[in-house]
């Protein structure tokens, strides 16, 4: 099959410092293409990606970026952060150019005849590809992926190694919009043989009104598998099964609760400084397995992974052993530095169950130690009111919690926005001791460090950059 990136020259990516936006752009620059793009503040682990692997970025969005280029760029690739405001995006289109969103790009140049495994859900989608990605790779089907989050096992989030049916694409889908032309979920784009559905929950509160309009978008996905697929999902969230009923193609269910509603579950689970569970068919026993990322979320993430590659066919031993090596995903319970006996991890975690079960895992992980909490409402969801109650029922059983002020709310309404002081309150209330922290420079990461003490686990909870807090914190404990 002909390469269908070789006649490319140019791309210029708009938005170039998401997380999948810089993967794609670093893709696109192994293979040989000129890749600009711009973008506003950008944080590692991205701007050092980056910048390793030679982008050319500029600060700031300026219709001059595109302009200066003698020669038009292929493509211009829009970010699903850009609105319809940004100048940038506005002179591309209003100018001639070529102009695509990453998604759109991927179905149209990329995935009309790979064999794609799109990894999907509320929860857990990133490390599931990661993890599917990983164990591929080791048992030697060297596979295409295209991760929204950055491995500790993989050397790239994007990686193409074939176009051929026969070599699998991991990709994880988000639910998340597409383009501002262009309203439906991402995952609409990728032509779906396999699904991996981790979980349905409601999120993303500036683009889905309800929970219903959620379930919508998941029923697009359900729809869209290609004859000749199949969909592994977890029955343990209530929309599931009802949205599974549609499908076309077979149906693999599992499940945390090996009680006989789900073909698979984990028994026996042990967490500490790796994980270990059995692997239960029909409440027989299967398989033992063993990951060295702790969680019982992390449990189902490597049984739906256990079941694809069975599915394919690929010797359970060497799945065993590849599950065994994997590290995880970066600010996915990830240690960034351990100073004066205090660990310090970053982790995504911002809506209330990802909080729950991370939080639980890390108690697991490092019992016997004060677990300190600090948590930022930063994502669209978490800075609106919808789970101002659901919170504080996360944070239980904590040495300390300290709750950020909210990330920009400018363009909330005041009856809509997350209170960062109502949700210390409630906590306090259910006797654990939080308090508000100070913004980050006004004091907050002396705030935090002064409460610390040797032995203590920090776990930062934010899905963005924080204003570079877990930077600022380790220098302070190291002064």
């Amino acid at each position: 099959m002909a390469n269908p990136l070789k006649d490319l020259k140019h791309v210029h990516i708009i938005g170039v410092g998401g997380t999948l936006m810089g993967a794609f752009a670093a893709f696109l620059k192994r293979a040989g293409i000129r890749v600009t793009g711009t973008d506003n503040k950008i944080y590692p682990p991205m701007s050092d990606i980056l910048e390793k692997a030679g982008i050319e970025v500029y600060t700031g969005y300026n219709s001059e970026n595109i302009f200066q280029f003698k020669e038009k760029p292929d493509w211009i690739v829009v970010g699903n952060v850009i609105t319809p405001k940004n100048v940038e995006a506005q002179f591309a289109i209003n100018q001639g150019y070529r102009y695509t969103s990453l998604p759109e790009f991927m179905e149209k140049v990329m995935l009309k005849n790979t064999r794609n495994i799109v990894v999907s859900g509320t929860h857990g989608k990133t490390t599931t590809s990661c993890m599917l990605a990983h164990v591929l790779n080791q048992c030697g089907k060297n596979p295409n992926y295209f991760i929204g989050g950055v491995s500790q096992d993989l050397p790239h989030s994007f990686h193409v190694s074939s176009l051929e049916h026969s070599v699998p694409f991991v990709i994880e889908g988000d639910e998340y919009d597409t383009a501002f032309w262009d309203k439906v979920p991402k995952f609409n784009h990728y032509l779906p043989d396999d699904v991996i559905l981790t979980s349905v929950e409601y999120d993303h509160a500036d683009i889905y009104p309800d929970m219903s309009a959620v379930i919508r978008a998941f029923d697009g996905l359900v729809s869209r598998v290609r004859p000749g697929g199949r969909m592994i999902v977890c029955v343990d969230y209530p929309p599931i099964p009802d949205l599974v009923m549609k499908s076309r193609a077979p149906v693999i269910t599992y499940s945390a609760k090996n009680n006989g509603n789900a073909r698979f579950a984990p028994a026996n689970v042990r967490v500490g400084e790796t994980t270990t569970f059995d692997v239960m068919e029909n409440g027989k026993k299967r398989e033992s397995l063993e990951i060295g990322v702790p969680g019982e979320h992390n449990v189902l993430n490597a049984l739906a992974v256990w079941i694809q590659t069975q599915e394919m066919g690929i010797p359970s031993a060497d799945v065993r052993a590849a599950l065994k090596s994997f590290k995880g995903v970066k600010r996915r319970q990830e240690v960034r530095g351990e100073i004066k006996g205090i660990t310090v991890i970053d982790d995504f975690a911002h809506h209330p169950t990802a909080v729950r079960e991370t939080v639980k895992a890390l108690k697991q992980k490092y019992s016997g130690r004060r677990l300190v909490v600090v948590f930022e409402p930063r994502s669209a969801t978490s800075r609106r009111k919808v789970f101002q109650k659901a919170y504080a029922e996360s944070f239980e059983d904590m040495g300390l919690v300290f709750i950020a002020k909210p990330y920009d709310q400018s363009t909330i309404t005041s009856n809509d926005q997350f209170s960062s002081d109502q949700l210390v309150d409630d906590i306090n209330k259910r006797g654990v001791k939080a308090q508000v922290m100070k913004p980050v420079a006004e004091g907050g990461v002396e705030q935090v460090a002064a409460s610390l003490k040797s032995g203590d686990v920090v776990a930062v909870l934010s899905n963005g950059g924080f204003d570079g807090f877990i930077g600022k914190l380790l220098d302070q404990l190291k002064s």
